[in-house]
């Protein structure tokens, strides 16, 4: 499924935080790396403290220096400088993984200031709204200053809605390649966790409402034991929970408790779209997971199946 990673750097020790989890899951899949980083146009003399690369000569010796540093004998690593200035790094990003067929972009999810900026950078933010890409994003206060990142668990969130769940092959595949094991989990809200409109049907019809949520429990029970099953039957380890509450706490409550390595999510990018993963989900998990977060975007054609 992975076989061409895009790695966008910019020069920083924070951007190269991405590099131990970039070389392991390359090294899994047998996948061609390409490393880029794009001139930006009034580029700033430093980021995040350091040195910002803003001529196309410099940059490309330190991309040949990282490419040395992440070769292995089953993982091709070429570089790529974008030497005409851009305004738009992100879209700059998103047009590279489609121009040269990319099927993983691996960002340094940082910011240096602000809530929007603290919960995810701008750019990074950007990439997922403007691509269809899967993008891998990874903390750098998260990941040790080592080399040694395995994938042993995996999380993935379902909504029990099989049209919505293109995360899944994605975690599926995954998982294989790595020998990681896999935990399902779907959350359906309590009377006091429900969104402002089903609140008020709720307090309306409580009875009715405590009904449907019992409904929606033995569906979600249902559905993830099926999954399971099938997960099983193909050799993947799985184990799977149905959570109660708010979505975003339930999935990051469920990080902690399995130790997941890494969290497969999907999403529709724009909040716009009225289906489970819109308003402030993916920016929460993303905010608050201790784990790489990768991101399989659902277009909106999918969420109207």
């Amino acid at each position: 499924m992975f076989k061409r990673f895009l790695v966008p750097l910019d020069g920083s020790h924070l951007a190269e935080s991405v590099l131990p989890m970039t070389r392991f899951f390359a090294e899994k899949f047998g996948a061609a790396i390409m490393l880029l980083h794009a001139i930006e146009q009034d580029a700033p003399a430093t980021i995040h403290g350091e040195r910002h690369l803003a001529d196309p000569r410099e940059a490309e010796v330190y991309l040949s220096e990282i490419a040395a540093r992440l070769a292995r004998p089953n993982v091709r690593v070429t570089t790529h400088v974008h030497t005409v200035k851009q305004a738009d790094v992100a879209h700059t990003i998103t047009d590279h993984a489609v121009e040269y067929e990319n099927d993983l972009v691996v960002l340094c999810a940082h910011g240096s200031g602000g809530w929007r900026e603290r919960l995810i950078s701008n750019i990074a933010q950007q990439v997922v709204a403007g691509g269809t890409t899967p993008v891998l994003f990874i903390k750098p206060e998260k990941i040790a200053r080592t080399d040694d990142y395995v994938c042993r668990k995996i999380l993935l969130p379902l909504d029990g809605t099989p049209h919505h769940e293109p995360a899944l092959p994605v975690a599926t595949q995954v998982a294989r390649a790595t020998g990681a094991a896999l935990h399902l989990v779907t959350v359906v809200p309590t009377t006091g966790t429900l969104s402002a409109e089903r609140a008020g049907a709720g307090a309306l019809l409580p009875n009715a409402m405590a009904e449907i949520l019992e409904l929606a429990q033995r569906g979600a029970v249902e559905y993830l034991q099926n999954a399971a099953r099938k997960l099983s039957a193909e050799n993947v380890q799985t184990t799977a929970e149905v959570a109660r509450g708010e979505i975003a706490p339930a999935i990051l409550d469920a990080e902690k408790r399995v130790a997941a390595d890494l969290v497969v999510l999907a999403t529709h990018g724009r909040t716009a779209v009225n289906a489970f993963w819109s308003g402030s989900v993916t920016p929460k998990v993303l905010a608050q997971s201790r784990a790489p977060v990768l991101l399989v975007r659902v277009t909106t054609e999918e969420a109207k199946r």
